[in-house]
């Protein structure tokens, strides 16, 4: 009977060993995908960054872009005035004449 207990236990023991080193492996596997993980979230990060300072870059680049377009809007609204001013002086000059 004590024979019997001693392979059931020694058996017992061989099942926890495995299951241990089943688990250690898990461990390791795991710890890997974390490790994979972390990293990529770190990259996720840093392109984010660089994503919003390029936005940030660009919705500048638009601003002075349209603030040229309507300073430029306004300097051709002003010579259009102006050549319509010429024209009716020359006009007015031709009729006198």
């Amino acid at each position: 009977d004590a024979n019997r207990q001693i392979s059931e236990y020694k058996f017992k023991l061989s099942k926890a060993e495995q299951e241990i080193t089943t688990l250690e492996q898990n461990i390791g596997r795991l710890e890997g995908q974390v490790a994979r993980y972390k990293n990529a979230a770190e990259n996720a990060e840093k392109v984010e960054d660089e994503l919003k300072a390029e936005k940030r870059k660009l919705q500048r680049e638009l601003r002075t872009a349209l603030d040229k377009i309507e300073e430029m809007e306004m300097t051709n609204s002003h010579l259009m005035k102006r050549l319509e001013k010429m024209k009716a002086n020359r006009t007015a000059l031709l009729s006198q004449q």
